[in-house]
């Protein structure tokens, strides 16, 4: 089973599951995943910062783990 985002993880140990779930952060508009705040900052916290639905955002890092994890079997 792949390993699940919530909205309550810390950003920095998001991008430590898979870097790539970087891109999918700078899609929706959240340019700041390699900024300092980044490294204490939750999910839930950089979504209301910048104006995005935590839930969202975390619906779609998980179907890409989900994703990569159906390629990989």
């Amino acid at each position: 089973m792949a390993q699940q985002v919530t909205k309550d993880m810390i950003i920095e140990d998001i991008l430590q599951i898979d870097p790539n779930l970087a891109v999918i952060l700078m899609q929706t508009g959240m340019h700041c995943v390699g900024c300092f705040a980044s490294q204490g900052e939750t999910l839930a916290e950089a979504c209301f910062v910048h104006g995005l639905d935590e839930n969202k955002i975390a619906d779609l890092l998980n179907e890409y783990l989900a994703a990569k994890e159906e390629e990989g079997a």
